[in-house]
């Protein structure tokens, strides 16, 4: 698949001090992680960048600040990184047009690096067909995360559910046990990622990529999915517990972690939490895909690289691009940012059993979406995002209003 598409503000430093040679190349890093396993996984990037002779600074503005400080902002200002975690096709293009694109399909051919990777990954890398990006990190963005010792406590088995209803139907059971069945995270980020997994998991690729894909098809309004979408959200946010207004994922996740919930659907970036617990997956925790799901939304965290850079910084940023896809890198990187590996290649004694899962539902080329944000428009994914929090805040807010919002707001940014 990959080789047909190949055809086809203040900086803050992480942990660690640089061993700086007369040869060091230092490297601007952008990026917007903050979570102690997110800054681990950093660190291991860092630390064999350096390993080579390179210094990293980091420029950290949290995804989750409300910051309007973004990578165009900052080169706008003259001072852009050399490196930038960006999944949106739209800045690869902006950088094109301002002759600061990167392209890496020659680089990635030249190290054979297009068959390594499951068919998500490989179809994130590419912006008009040409490899612009460098995939580190898998996540599926709806999976249930489970307490295995609280499943037992209130006598369910997760994996037995075959469709969200038989889930929700479990919820008075698992209350009767004293126990939150669905921990939620009230935010709108983690609303809209939630909103996303659940139209891979009810409509499926066709569904999913009508509403999201780099042209959106009206029509998908008025379908009976497109309704059941925020049938089910609401379903979500009558279950949530009474603090899950604005409370960040990784709270949400602790309380999974401790026994008060049950399970969390979000990322499986989850699994960093978990493991930063001294957690094993498949002993203390199990993880599963959204019952009945149609097919899963695939996030990869990629980097992005400066173009137009003279030979000592562009080779510095190659030297980058190649650690983060080293396979044994990726392993070490997995482990520590609760991820799989961006590479099949990755030894296979780095897995554990979330991992496995899912690569094992990525396997099939059918079962899987991109995230949207590596595939839509910038603006009309964020006015969907503001639709469902709204519809998710509002209990008043029907899904009729919330569908007539989204029509309107297709007519005004796409229409």
């Amino acid at each position: 698949m990959m080789n047909r598409i190949l055809a086809g503000i203040t900086a803050t430093m992480l942990a660690g001090a640089a061993p700086l040679g007369a040869q060091a190349t230092d490297l601007v890093i952008y990026h917007t992680w903050s979570a102690p396993p997110e800054v681990a996984a950093l660190n291991v990037l860092k630390k064999n960048l350096e390993a080579k002779g390179d210094s990293w600074t980091d420029i950290a503005i949290p995804h989750d600040t409300g910051s309007n400080v973004n990578l165009m902002n900052l080169v706008a200002g003259g001072n852009p990184p050399n490196l930038f975690m960006e999944s949106n096709p739209g800045v690869y293009r902006d950088l094109v047009k301002a002759g600061l694109g990167r392209p890496l399909t020659d680089f990635f051919k030249e190290h054979g690096y297009p068959d390594k990777h499951p068919d998500a990954v490989a179809h994130s890398m590419v912006v008009d067909d040409q490899v612009m990006k460098v995939p580190t990190a898998l996540h599926i963005d709806g999976m249930v995360y489970y307490n295995m010792d609280v499943a037992k406590k209130v006598g369910i088995d997760p994996t037995a559910w075959k469709s969200l209803d038989e889930m929700f139907a479990d919820f008075d059971k698992i209350k009767a046990a004293g126990v939150i069945p669905l921990a939620v995270g009230g935010q709108q980020w983690q609303v809209g990622y939630l909103t996303h997994a659940l139209a891979a998991t009810i409509g499926g690729p066709d569904f999913f990529n009508r509403i999201y894909g780099e042209k959106p098809d009206p029509a998908v309004f008025d379908t009976p999915e497109f309704r059941q979408v925020f049938d089910y959200l609401r379903k979500f946010q009558q279950a949530a517990d009474e603090g899950s207004a604005n409370r960040e994922w990784n709270l949400t996740t602790n309380l999974v972690i401790t026994g008060k919930a049950l399970m969390q659907i979000h990322g499986d970036w989850m699994k960093g939490e978990w493991l930063a617990a001294g957690k094993t997956a498949g002993k203390d925790f199990g993880c599963i895909q959204i019952p009945g799901a149609k097919a899963v939304a695939a996030s990869v965290d990629s980097w992005g690289l400066l173009g137009g850079q003279p030979e000592d910084k562009d080779k510095a940023e190659l030297d980058f691009a190649a650690i983060v896809v080293d396979p044994n890198v990726q392993a070490e990187f997995a482990k520590a940012k609760g991820s799989t590996p961006v590479r099949l290649d990755a030894p296979q004694d780095s897995l554990d059993a979330c991992s496995k899962e899912v690569l094992r539902i990525v396997a099939d080329p059918k079962h899987q979406v991109q995230n949207p944000h590596a595939i839509s428009d910038a603006d009309w994914e964020n006015s969907i995002w503001d639709v469902a929090f709204n519809f998710w805040s509002d209990p008043d807010m029907s899904v009729d209003d919330a569908i007539a919002k989204i029509k309107e707001n297709y007519k005004t940014i796409l229409g």
